[in-house]
């Protein structure tokens, strides 16, 4: 049986089965095959709300989404074009997103009684003429795994952990792939480990295999690589690139890098990429709590070291009265925020936007600092690089605003060289200048302060979190000195408008009927979205915000020249509020708060829906 290879121009593929199945190990495998290649891609892993649900259930349904192509891509697509389910659950769950003649490739041996009736299935899906509208491969992957292994001394509880190589293995005959790049993986993994190692590149390869010979696929695909400006790429995802940030910031300073923290989800992965860089001087430290961790890290600052720290919306909260402190210090600090929904300890796993409002207000007093916020995992390299810019060049906390949907989400990265970054400014005293006594509180024409470094003879000084008194630092409970010190500290933040970036136009003109106002990773589905009305013959815009506090001084200006400003968010409306309060714009929200992205075509409809008539 002859098979044809037709080519596609971008591929939806949805990776779904229990928690164990290892889903999230297979999608990160495809997705490096699929970047060192050179295609475009964005992807979306989506974990389970609950660490231990049972196997078997909709609840324990673990995901992973990759959208490759050749052309440009800015989301994990909509819907899916294929679904690997690797039970009843991982269908059911999953099902509604596939398109409508999509490839369903499912395991057999998920849909027995049992997986059945924990889905919540009164008849197999794959027997009742459920699926007629896809085209369905029922394959027993556990059947032909354990068969596969069957000269290798491991007990079948073992052998089942090497389905999803099989899986891994069959796409990427599907894909036309070669897997050798997982070959490799494999065995740099598991070197100590020879029975693991060999059953699961067995495994691959008969998943590779078994398109060959069987006669049930009459097709594979191929995808063309993507045409994309010419330089080295990597595959990146949102949190090594904060590390990696952070890392080069500190190479730039010439400071050691200190990071104290708490393990968190889904922040927890920045302590791990930050502990492999003991080479560059990283200093790394898991704290008992998340008060413990931010004090450390002013600590750290005040010591004359970069002090960074990171955290989900719970521990920002914790953190609030030290983040006060730093702002009363006058001290740089850096605090990464990769939101997750909440209130309280919402859904650890899933994202969300909702913490905006709490890292511009949620300190007790007037605290104000900076807050930026990425807006794809590639872009959180340069946020974190330029927080540490900020930090240092006006001595004060910058907060930094990630979410899990950019934090575990995967993007190529044409990542700069070290000789293309900005310089940063150190000012830190190591000695007394001058005859005159040191004054911690005397300011040039920003507002900003001088760093001494402590244990320098002559630079003594008063520090802590009482009311300062103007120039000297000396404590004061004088009333006119406390409103002079307020207005101060909020016209030094106000100032950094004078050395950030003017606010660009994304996509489309400087002026029309609509700007879509977006920030953080509402960015793809809005890039995405606009484009698409605009070669419709829309007039529409779009415009991403990555400062905040203090917004670029062009906004204002280029929001008046819109009819309509539209601004969608992961959340019940905060970034509307702050607009609607600084310029009094009359904009309109779209809110969704469920966890996931905000979709292309979810957005596309409330555009044509506020669209201006003529």
């Amino acid at each position: 049986m002859s098979i044809t290879l037709e080519e596609k121009q971008n591929v939806v593929i949805k990776f779904a089965g229990d928690s164990g199945d290892g889903m999230q190990l297979v999608g990160t495998q495809f997705t490096n095959n699929t970047a060192s290649v050179g295609y475009d891609l964005g992807t979306f892993p989506d974990f389970p709300a609950e660490i231990r649900a049972p196997q078997g259930t909709i609840p324990g349904v673990s995901g992973f989404q990759i959208h490759f192509g050749s052309t440009e891509i800015y989301t994990p697509g909509d819907s899916c074009d294929v679904l690997v389910a690797m039970n009843a659950a991982a269908l059911k769950s999953n099902l509604h997103h596939v398109n409508k003649g999509g490839i369903l490739i499912l395991n057999t041996a998920g849909f027995d009684l049992r997986n059945l009736k924990l889905s919540g299935y009164d008849i197999n899906p794959l027997d009742d003429g459920h699926l007629t509208a896809y085209v369905v491969y029922k394959i027993d992957i556990t059947k032909l795994t354990r068969e596969a292994l069957l000269d290798i001394e491991m007990g079948v509880k073992e052998k089942d952990r090497s389905k999803n190589m099989f899986v891994l293995g069959f796409i990427y005959w599907l894909y036309n792939r070669d897997p050798a790049s997982t070959i490799q993986f494999i065995e740099s993994k598991f070197k100590n480990k020879n029975d693991v190692r060999e059953a699961n590149i067995k495994a691959l390869k008969a998943g590779f295999n078994y398109g060959d010979i069987t006669e049930a696929f009459s097709s594979r695909f191929k995808v063309k690589p993507a045409k994309m400006v010419p330089g080295t790429y990597r595959s990146i995802t949102g949190n090594p690139a904060l590390a990696l940030g952070l890392v080069a910031a500190a190479q730039k300073t010439g400071l050691q890098l200190f990071y104290g923290t708490y393990p968190i989800t889904p922040a927890s992965d920045v302590l791990h990429e930050l502990a492999k860089f003991k080479n560059f001087g990283v200093k790394t430290f898991q704290a008992e709590d998340e008060i413990a961790a931010v004090c450390m890290a002013i600590g750290a600052a005040f010591g004359g070291n970069l002090g960074i720290t990171g955290t989900s919306g719970p521990g920002l909260a914790l953190k609030a009265e030290a983040i006060g402190l730093a702002v009363m210090l006058e001290l740089p600090l850096v605090i990464l925020n990769v939101q997750r929904a909440g209130p309280s300890t919402g859904l650890p796993t899933k994202t969300e936007q909702s913490d905006l409002l709490q890292a511009v207000y949620g300190r007790n007093g007037e605290s104000p600092l900076p807050v930026i916020a990425a807006s794809t995992p590639s872009s959180c390299f340069d946020v974190a690089f330029k927080a540490v810019k900020i930090a240092v060049e006006h001595m004060t906390p910058v907060l930094v605003l990630t979410d899990g949907y950019i934090a575990n989400g995967a993007e190529p990265w044409k990542f700069p060289k070290s000789a293309s970054l900005d310089d940063i400014d150190v000012n830190i005293l190591k000695s007394k200048e001058g005859d005159e006594k040191f004054m911690p509180y005397l300011r040039d024409e920003n507002q900003v302060r001088k760093w001494a470094a402590p244990g320098v003879k002559g630079l003594e000084h008063r520090i802590g979190g009482l009311e300062k008194e103007d120039i000297t630092g000396n404590v004061s409970y004088d009333p006119e000195n406390h409103q002079k010190m307020v207005k101060i500290r909020e016209e030094k933040i106000d100032k950094i408008a004078d050395f950030i970036p003017e606010q660009e136009i994304d996509s489309g003109k400087d002026s029309g009927k609509v700007l879509v106002l977006g920030w953080g990773s509402t960015y793809g589905s809005i890039k995405s979205a606009v484009i698409e009305l605009i070669n419709e013959g829309y007039e529409v815009s779009h415009a991403q915000v990555t400062y905040i506090k203090p917004f670029p001084k062009n906004l204002g200006p280029l929001m008046g020249r819109f009819d309509c400003i539209l601004i969608p968010e992961i959340n019940n409306g905060q970034l509307i509020k702050l607009i609607r309060d600084k310029y009094l714009i009359d904009a309109i929200g779209f809110h969704k708060i469920k966890g996931t992205p905000i979709t292309k075509n979810e957005l596309k409809d409330k555009i044509l829906k506020v669209y201006p008539k003529a």
